[in-house]
């Protein structure tokens, strides 16, 4: 009998990360979730468990923290595990002017959304070609595709992650390790409450997708072997445009868009 695979997936315990976890669980993946509190990681685990009869691995750990990747890489490797797919799910963001917002929660998003990405993706990435096979899903954003005013760090973050993504894939290429950039739009999620950016005209007016129709968007193209998935229509047709619009028009209307309703754009 076949040894069931296992997925890793940061920020599993709500959101997108939390119904990717569904969709690799569905389809029998074992897995072993990453996030902060304990708690909500045990909730997670027995409700996967009792749902999909898979074992679930729970590692608690703040990746704010830059050492914190490699812990749980070496968490993982001491308990056995042998991990199939990577998804990099866990992102923060922080809303308001960037002359109002705090600079040191930036830094933690920064290492976050990017310093946890890239350390995970390399330790991985490298087990996998030296199995020669093996899955890597970069939730990015199409934020990543526009300027972000009153977001200007988790835009400049998302730049980083779509990026990296092409430049990796392009190394990979030829190799039997699949690399896909998930990209969502806005997405009813608790990512916006974690922002202090309930406010903004583009999330109080609740026209997000809804995060299980973006994991499955990713899961399917991870599964697909694709490099890039936008999810959504009405993403797709504000990306393309932006490619067409000169950037200063492009950030005057990301900035309207992401205006607070009550016209007070400092950090909350």
């Amino acid at each position: 009998m076949a040894t069931q695979p296992t997925a890793l997936i940061t920020g599993a315990t709500s959101g997108i990360g939390r119904e990717l976890a569904n969709c690799f669980a569905q389809d029998k993946y074992n897995l072993v979730i990453v996030a902060r509190n304990q708690g909500e990681l045990s909730q997670t685990a027995s409700e996967l468990k009792q749902q999909f009869g898979i074992e679930v691995t729970t590692i608690a750990k703040d990746l704010f923290q830059r050492d914190a990747p490699f812990e749980v890489y070496n968490e993982i490797k001491l308990k056995g595990l042998k991990i199939d797919v990577l998804v990099n799910d866990a992102g923060q963001g922080q809303y308001g002017t960037f002359d109002t917002t705090d600079i040191n929660r930036e830094l933690d998003i920064i290492q976050l959304n990017i310093g946890a990405y890239v350390v995970f993706t390399k330790l991985y990435l490298q087990e996998f070609k030296a199995r020669g096979e093996g899955k890597i899903l970069l939730v990015g954003s199409i934020a990543g595709e526009l300027p972000g005013p009153l977001q200007a760090v988790y835009h400049g973050t998302k730049a980083f992650v779509n990026s990296f993504a092409e430049s990796i894939q392009e190394e990979n290429k030829d190799s039997n390790i699949t690399i896909t950039n998930l990209l969502p739009g806005v997405t009813k999620t608790d990512f916006f409450n974690k922002a202090h950016m309930t406010q903004a005209k583009n999330v109080a007016d609740g026209s997000g997708m809804e995060p299980a129709d973006v994991a499955k968007d990713g899961y399917k193209a991870l599964m697909n072997g694709e490099s890039r998935i936008i999810s959504g229509f009405m993403n797709n047709v504000q990306v393309g445009m932006s490619k067409v619009t000169p950037d200063p028009l492009v950030a005057a209307q990301v900035h309207k868009q992401s205006a607070p309703v009550d016209g007070d754009e400092s950090a909350r």
